[in-house]
């Protein structure tokens, strides 16, 4: 009897000691759990990769937005910065896809209207983010006509950033083009001696074609090459991405020119590139890290130090695709720390981009 009484209280015991033991990892687990809730932001660098935060937004508030790409942030937590001012002896500068400013066929309301203009709600949330960042100069992508970057000018001079002096310019796309806004005077650069490439025995120009111009500010000057690469849309018949990294090589062979000629250019190359950092594309126009011309593409984050710059609604997926590069001659001066990406609250009313503000010294 006594045995088996210490069989059954050491069988006790050792399950008392196993359940605790349970307990214990179980009260860990939730705390880690807990603490990741709490710190951990989703991974949006990753194409494809919906979500959990979609799925949390289904339960908020009725007042809150409506449309997918709005779910990202929440207004009430936005730690957008403040209005700035103008600069004294730097550059404020934004990249921007401000989606479709110009006349096409779309959906307004969900029903196709033909001939129409950007939404004027689309229009004024673009100025407003715009205004209260205060750049000195804003390169612009999705540019219909001359009119339209004159509007957008405008419109910002009206809403109390004057940006005086502005240059257009495209490609073989009569529809899509490139626009630049400054406070100081702009000087048009050369032309890329280069702008047809080859593929399967056609002859095609580059889609959107390299802005170059020249701007002096606070006695220095800075060379600002803006692109809008091949969009991701599949051609029939053609290779997208080879279309694309061919833009890619005409806009790499422009700046090997320009630093041929003058080492210590002072360059800006940015813009909407459609595709990602891994990717040739991307990598032809950087070049190699141990090149004197090598272009470093500043590492812009939002205020939950997230990297993607565009959505695409049809796909459901975060990307980004907007760059800023600058440089060696010009990499000392940027305020890495500030440089960042623009996450006002309003973004989606705007584009299905969200602009890039970089911060030189």
């Amino acid at each position: 009897m006594f045995m088996i009484h210490g069989r059954i209280s050491g069988h006790l015991a050792k399950r008392a000691s196993e359940f605790a033991g349970a307990v214990l990892l179980a009260l860990v687990a939730l705390g880690s759990s807990s603490c990741n809730k709490k710190s951990g932001s989703p991974e949006w660098d990753s194409p494809g990769v919906r979500q959990p935060a979609a799925k949390e937004a289904a339960h908020a508030p009725a007042a809150a937005p409506k449309h997918p790409r709005a779910r990202i942030k929440d207004p009430a937590q936005s730690s957008a910065p403040p209005a700035a001012g103008p600069t004294t002896n730097g550059l404020r500068f934004i990249a921007y896809n401000v989606e479709n400013w110009l006349t096409m066929d779309r959906l307004v309301n969900r029903k196709p209207v033909s001939s129409s203009p950007k939404p004027a709600a689309e229009k004024q949330t673009v100025v407003s983010i715009l205004v209260k960042n205060a750049p000195d100069v804003v390169g612009l992508c999705e540019i219909g006509e001359v009119k339209d970057l004159a509007e957008i000018q405008q419109s910002l001079k009206t809403a109390g950033l004057d940006l005086g002096y502005s240059h257009f310019t495209g490609g073989s796309d009569p529809v899509r083009h490139l626009g630049i806004l400054s406070r100081f005077p702009i000087t048009p650069s050369a032309k890329p001696a280069t702008t047809e490439f080859q593929m399967k025995g056609q002859t095609f120009a580059i889609n959107r074609g390299i802005l170059d111009t020249s701007i002096k500010a606070h006695g220095k000057s800075y060379r600002f090459l803006g692109v809008h690469l091949k969009s991701k849309r599949e051609i029939e018949g053609l290779d997208q991405e080879e279309m694309r990294i061919h833009e890619a090589r005409l806009l790499r062979r422009h700046v090997d020119a320009i630093l041929l000629a003058d080492a210590d250019a002072r360059l800006i190359v940015y813009g909407d590139f459609n595709d990602t950092r891994p990717s040739k594309a991307f990598r032809t126009v950087t070049g190699n890290y141990t090149d004197p011309g090598y272009l470093t593409a500043i590492p812009f984050k939002d205020s939950r130090g997230e990297a993607w710059t565009h959505y695409w609604e049809l796909h459901d997926i975060y990307t980004r695709f907007d760059y800023v590069m600058i440089s060696r001659a010009l990499k000392s001066e940027v305020d890495f720390p500030a440089s960042h990406i623009i996450d006002d609250p309003a973004w989606i009313d705007a584009s299905d981009h969200r602009p890039l503000l970089a911060i030189l010294k």
